[in-house]
């Protein structure tokens, strides 16, 4: 199924592809070719002794954060859903009107014996631009701010941290704009939202808008990628 919501191409004159990639190219960048440094906090310092953790991230739309953490190894499930906003279990409809509050995010289940949450940051921030207020490329609106909720205090501490990391050495040239609020509740999205990319990969948004991030996010991070998705 594809959603009319984000049919950005079909409904705007193409004059050559050359021109829709110039003007899709800014919902693929995050500040260049260069990764975000990596956090300079204790490398696993969100271990304990549960198997697993969970963050929950959002970027734009979630169909890009969703197929660039399905390829992150120590992954184990994404899902695709909704948070921060004023009233429980919104649809989709809702949400894109920008009314509700929630953001489109993913929920990231991991094993932080395998990857760390400074590692998923470090992820997080090559993958969208963290500059721009409530909107990536052509998708605006609050639904699509830079945000993560903090689901304790120490993911708190260590995304201040990170962003004041970045902040300091000058990632990008424009201020950082994520917002970091504590986690309250996460509804997941339709189904037909969920492996969107994976299922869906030839339509016009995925080709042009989300396939970019995952090949960034494969180039860039070789040692991290799971090994059903290295080439």
């Amino acid at each position: 199924m594809y959603d009319k919501g984000r049919t950005h191409m079909s409904r705007t004159t193409i004059i050559g592809l050359a021109l829709l990639q110039l003007l899709l190219a800014a919902c693929g960048a995050s500040g260049g070719n260069d990764s975000p440094p990596p956090a300079t906090t204790t490398k696993n310092s969100t271990m304990s002794t549960s198997t697993t953790s969970v963050a929950t991230l959002g970027g734009g739309c979630f169909w890009c954060i969703e197929a660039v953490f399905q390829r992150l190894d120590g992954v184990i499930k994404v899902e695709s859903g909704y948070s921060g906003g004023s009233i429980a279990n919104p649809t989709y409809k809702a949400v894109c009107t920008g009314t509700t509050g929630h953001a489109e995010v993913t929920q990231i289940t991991f094993d932080p014996a395998v990857v760390s949450y400074e590692d998923l940051l470090q992820v997080f921030f090559a993958s969208h631009d963290p500059t721009t207020l409530n909107r990536q490329g052509n998708d605006a609106g609050t639904q699509y701010r830079s945000v993560i909720f903090t689901h304790d205090a120490e993911q708190e501490r260590i995304a201040k941290a990170y962003i004041a990391q970045l902040t300091a050495a000058k990632t990008w040239p424009d201020p950082i704009v994520t917002e970091i609020t504590p986690f309250k509740h996460f509804y997941v999205a339709e189904d037909y939202h969920q492996d969107y990319y994976n299922q869906n990969g030839t339509q016009p948004y995925c080709s042009f808008v989300v396939r970019p991030k995952v090949e960034k996010f494969l180039k860039m991070f070789p040692d991290k990628v799971k090994s059903s998705y290295k080439h």
